[in-house]
């Protein structure tokens, strides 16, 4: 039997949110790879391997999989969200373009997942409703000259944004300094949505305008949108409704 490589996504946390044909891959597989919470979300059975590793060796978590379907084996990598946003189908695209030649025609195939800022963004209506873009906070792989450039530059042309990894015990400053330079650019009033634990039974919700934000309001198990100047918001009973709407006056 040839192998096989499947990267894949299994949404933001709720099972319920995990596509069927993930789920088919999971069935199929006979080793699991990837960061450590990830693979525990996986149910063990007979014949199944499971290989967690720790969150800062993609690369090699790339090669042991590549490596594993060279054998013949059908391996499935295990992303959180979806495996194309800031997750492991480029890490293991990058090993096959540097790595050993063969890999190359290997039968690898990714698997669209719901990444956490569509599940935010849908948990209270439809912020990036219009243009957004997506920016990674972590500076561990970019500078952090490189992180303020784009955000000046997605707040001068008012993107609707979406933040991922905005604050760690090991990057304690970083939203705060990104912060400090939307604060600068956007409107006092611009929501900000900070989304905890989303689609997880103890999910919460905070909107908050961006002039009165503080930056121990996110943490890694936060995703956090900001609206353009366009965002309103609907007032009702419980969560309000957000929406960026579709067009823009000419």
């Amino acid at each position: 039997m040839s192998g096989r490589l499947t990267i894949v996504g299994i949404g933001p946390g709720d099972d319920a949110l995990v596509t069927p044909e993930v789920q088919a891959a999971l069935d199929q597989a006979t080793d699991i790879v990837g960061y450590l919470p990830y693979v525990a979300r996986v149910k063990p059975r007979p014949g199944l391997a499971l290989h967690p590793s720790d969150n800062r060796v993609e690369i090699n978590r790339s090669r042991h999989a590549l490596e594993m379907t060279s054998q013949g084996r059908q391996v499935v990598i295990v992303s959180s969200g979806d495996p194309g946003v800031f997750a492991m189908a480029a890490a293991v695209l990058e090993a096959v373009d540097y790595g050993d030649p063969a890999w190359r025609d290997l039968d690898i195939r990714v698997l669209p997942g719901i990444t956490a800022m569509l599940a935010a963004a849908a948990a209270c209506g439809a912020p990036l409703g219009h243009d957004f873009c997506a920016i990674n906070l972590s500076d561990n792989m970019k500078p952090w000259s490189v992180i303020d450039k784009r955000l000046r530059l997605a707040a001068e042309a008012d993107f609707a944004m979406a933040f991922y990894n905005p604050r760690s015990k090991s990057r304690p400053d970083g939203f705060g300094k990104a912060l400090k330079t939307l604060q600068e650019i956007c409107d006092k009033d611009r929501p900000m949505i900070f989304a905890r634990n989303i689609s997880l039974s103890d999910q919460t919700i905070q909107i908050v305008p961006i002039n009165e934000v503080q930056e121990d309001m996110a943490d890694m198990r936060t995703v956090v949108l900001l609206g353009s100047s366009q965002t309103r918001i609907i007032h009702r009973d419980g969560t309000p409704l957000i929406y960026t709407p579709r067009s823009v006056e000419k």
